[in-house]
């Protein structure tokens, strides 16, 4: 099995740091879980155009490929103006969405105020309905409160929180996958 966890922004380095947090977890107490980070800041995406995803090249299909790949993922976003980053709805808009279907979703996001944490509710989880993926019911939402001046997440909750998702994704990835024989995940 193949987790993804996903940083998707371009900019800033908290949600990168959460989003490690929970793969660091799940390896630690799955070791046979292989475990992978696609971090977008390390690569030059193009824009969707709506073209068929087959056709992009560089690291544009390199990024369609690693996610595409994968068995169940964990996606993070910073929240800016009240919204995902434009590099993930970028990222899910040029994913085809069959590559997402009947896959476990775990979120993570970061922001500025506490009331942030609804974008996980009302903007992410409706995506992955859209992708008729599987979400986990918890999730990991952070503020700048909740690390300390080296970047380094301290607080207690949020600690659990990340504790109590990865815990989510795993079961719910490991009960789809033996109740459910391979060839129902494709239809």
């Amino acid at each position: 099995m193949k987790l993804l966890g996903i940083s998707g922004t371009i900019t800033g380095s908290k949600t990168k740091i959460v989003v490690e947090k929970v793969l660091m977890e799940i390896k630690r107490n799955n070791p046979d879980i292989e475990v992978e980070l696609l971090d977008l800041k390390q690569y030059d995406v193009q824009f969707c155009d709506g073209r068929d995803p087959s056709t992009y090249t560089g690291d544009t299909k390199k990024v369609i490929d690693i996610v595409s790949s994968a068995d169940f993922y964990i996606i993070g976003t910073p929240i800016f103006q009240g919204s995902i980053t434009g590099a993930l709805k970028n990222l899910f808009d040029l994913i085809p969405p069959k590559a997402f279907r009947n896959k476990v979703m775990g979120f993570v996001a970061t922001g500025g105020t506490y009331q942030h944490y609804l974008v996980i509710e009302n903007q992410l989880k409706p995506i992955a309905g859209y992708f008729r993926a599987f979400v986990a019911p918890g999730f990991v939402y952070a503020t700048n409160d909740h690390f300390n001046a080296q970047n380094e997440l301290i607080d207690a909750d949020v600690l659990n929180r990340i504790s109590n998702l990865s815990n989510e994704v795993v079961f719910m990835q490991k009960s789809l996958k033996q109740s459910q024989p391979e060839h129902q995940y494709n239809h």
